[in-house]
């Protein structure tokens, strides 16, 4: 048996034991180090289900309904391999690129859209145990393995990077742009990590003076302006002799945002979604129109983690000073999602040992 937080419903998350996951052949057996606490999961939480199934409806390519084990950002070190999987080690360190997706669906190394296949969901989500369980069985296919000489606690953030280098992608970013990324939480900060790690100029538009300061100190901005305080959009102008920003990124799902995105970026600029929104935007198409402005989403991340995993290994990116707290299994609600959802801005990134050791 083993602890695993457990989904039931909205503001239902419970601490059980349950059994360990089997290891079924091409499968590999995973002891969870470290697991952050992700904004979906906090939806989830709060206002869900809605990546998690129901009791009644099970999700469709994992066939399970709640409860399910939450947690998709997670690290930890194989012990035990399924038949068929020669190509790891007992003891090498890994990550999860935590999808559930169709056995029909090219997932190949030149695949730019199977994030995009019918009813893809994620492990920790939709079921196939997550990553606030001590242990957790993957597909070969999803574990990708990471340098001894990455900390577990580090490697957890893997996950969310992914999701800011994918965006960065999408967006055609070059060396010697110049960037604004409206929101410095978590994700607006990792993107922003990649941001700097590719020598692009990067402005963060931000209300919280702590996240202000933590992008700041950790390098990843190279301006950090509070929008109550100065005209966002102008202040990039003059950053940029009056041409505006080449790419922007809106990462908090906030109109007022968007809208000074729209404005501070130079025409025939780029503007990428990055937030999930939960309702419908009043976007000013007219201004897109007359700039010429490419508007383009982004969700998750394909075929990201070896390039995420080598900007970390190679030492571009130092995800230390992301993480601002850990804690056990049994904190996750009072100390993990209270903050989070609460006093969001005294935090970033939560982790959580399953099993307390590092603690």
């Amino acid at each position: 048996m083993m602890k695993a937080a457990r989904f039931y419903d909205r503001g239902d998350i419970r601490i059980e034991e349950i059994p360990e996951p089997a290891v079924a052949p091409g499968e590999v057996g995973i002891k969870v180090a470290w697991c952050g606490i992700c904004g979906t999961d906090l939806h989830e939480y709060k206002d869900g289900p809605v990546f998690c199934p129901t009791h009644g409806t099970p999700h469709p390519i994992s066939g399970e309904t709640a409860p399910v084990t939450l947690g998709h950002e997670f690290s930890g070190v194989i012990d035990e391999l399924g038949e068929g999987v020669e190509d790891l080690e007992i003891g090498q360190h890994v990550v999860v690129e935590p999808y559930i997706i169709g056995d029909d669906v090219d997932t190949g190394p030149d695949s730019k859209d199977y994030h995009l296949s019918p009813n893809m969901n994620f492990i920790g989500l939709a079921g196939r145990g997550g990553g606030l369980g001590e242990r957790i069985a993957v597909k070969r296919r999803w574990v990708h393995p990471i340098s001894d000489s990455v900390s577990l606690d580090e490697a957890a953030l893997i996950e969310p990077l992914s999701v800011g280098y994918h965006a960065v992608e999408r967006s055609g970013a070059k060396a010697g742009d110049v960037a604004v990324v409206g929101g410095a939480g978590p994700i607006g900060l990792l993107t922003a990590a990649v941001l700097k790690a590719l020598n692009i100029t990067v402005v963060v538009s931000e209300l919280s003076p702590l996240r202000r300061e933590k992008a700041l100190e950790t390098g990843v901005a190279d301006y950090a302006l509070d929008p109550r305080e100065v005209d966002v959009a102008a202040e990039v102008q003059e950053i940029t002799d009056g041409k505006g920003a080449d790419i922007a990124f809106e990462c908090t799902s906030v109109q007022v945002v968007l809208d000074t995105l729209m404005d501070a970026l130079r025409p025939t600029g780029v503007l990428v979604v990055v937030s999930i929104w939960a309702e419908r935007s009043n976007f000013d198409i007219h201004k897109l129109v007359m700039k010429e402005i490419d508007l383009r989403g982004t969700i998750a991340y394909v075929n990201s983690h070896p390039a995420t995993i080598e900007l970390v290994e190679s030492g571009k990116i130092d995800l230390k000073p992301f993480i601002t707290g850990k804690i056990g299994l049994e904190g996750l609600v009072d100390k993990g999602f209270d903050t989070l959802i609460h006093r969001n801005e005294t935090a970033v990134k939560i982790l959580v040992s399953p099993s307390g050791e590092g603690l």
